[in-house]
C-alpha cells in the first residue's frame, strides 16, 4: 500500500508540473523539468535532511519512469486537460494528501519525533510546489492565498491520532490522506483564507 501511494503521488504530481508548464507555454524541455521538481522536490530535500542519500529516485529508477509517463500523458492529452480549468488544482491535492503521509512514514522509519515527523510530511507534500511556483514566476500558493500547509499538519496531527488506537496503517493512510484531500477540496471551495497581516 505504501510504496502503490508513492507511485500514485508521483503521478500526480508529475501531471499538476507538466499542467503549470503548459499554462506558461513552456516548451518540451520546460514541462518536464516542471513535472520532475513538482514529483520530487519535496522527497529530495527529506532525504537529504534525514541523511537518506542518495535520495529516493536514485536508488529507484521507477520515480523517473513514472514522472515521465505522467509528462508525456499530460502532453498527449494537453487539450482535453486545459478545458479542465480545476485539473492542476485536482492533482495538486491528491499529490498534497498523499505525500504528506510518506513524509511522516519516512519521519517514523528514522525513528524522529512526532512533531518533526510532521514537519517532513507538510514539507515532502508542499515543498515540490513551491519550487514549482518559483520556476513559473509566481508566488508559492502556500504563501499567498489557500490554506495549504496548515492542511498537511492538520493531517499529521490525525495521522499520529490514529496510531494511537492501532489502526493497521493501510486504515491510516487511507483515512489520513482522504481527510486532507477532502479538506483541502472544502477550504478551496468555501474560500477560506489565513488572517493576512496589514
Amino acid at each position: 500500500m505504501f510504496y502503490f501511494l508513492e507511485i500514485l503521488g508521483t503521478l500526480a504530481f508529475a501531471f499538476s508540473g507538466a499542467l503549470a508548464g503548459f499554462n506558461k507555454r513552456m516548451d518540451v524541455f520546460g514541462i518536464f523539468v516542471i513535472a520532475f521538481v513538482t514529483a520530487m522536490g519535496g522527497g529530495m530535500l527529506r532525504d537529504m535532511l534525514i541523511g537518506n542519500t542518495p535520495v529516493v529516485w536514485m536508488k529507484d529508477l521507477t520515480y523517473l519512469f513514472i514522472i515521465a509517463l505522467g509528462a508525456f500523458t499530460a502532453i498527449i492529452f494537453r487539450k482535453k486537460l486545459m478545458y479542465l480549468r480545476k485539473s492542476l488544482f485536482l492533482f495538486d491535492t491528491i499529490g498534497l494528501g498523499i505525500f504528506t503521509i510518506i513524509g511522516i512514514e519516512k519521519g517514523i522509519e528514522a525513528g524522529l519525533n512526532p512533531v518533526v515527523c510532521i514537519t517532513l510530511g507538510t514539507m515532502t507534500a508542499c515543498f515540490g510546489g513551491v519550487v514549482r511556483d518559483i520556476l513559473c514566476n509566481d508566488i508559492p500558493v502556500i504563501f499567498r492565498k489557500e490554506i495549504y500547509a496548515t492542511i498537511c499538519i492538520l493531517g499529521g496531527i490525525v495521522f499520529f491520532i490514529l496510531k494511537e488506537i492501532n489502526l493497521t496503517n493501510d486504515l491510516i493512510y487511507l483515512f489520513t490522506s482522504s481527510l486532507i484531500i477532502i479538506i483541502r477540496l472544502v477550504v478551496v471551495i468555501k474560500k477560506w483564507r489565513l488572517p493576512r497581516i496589514t
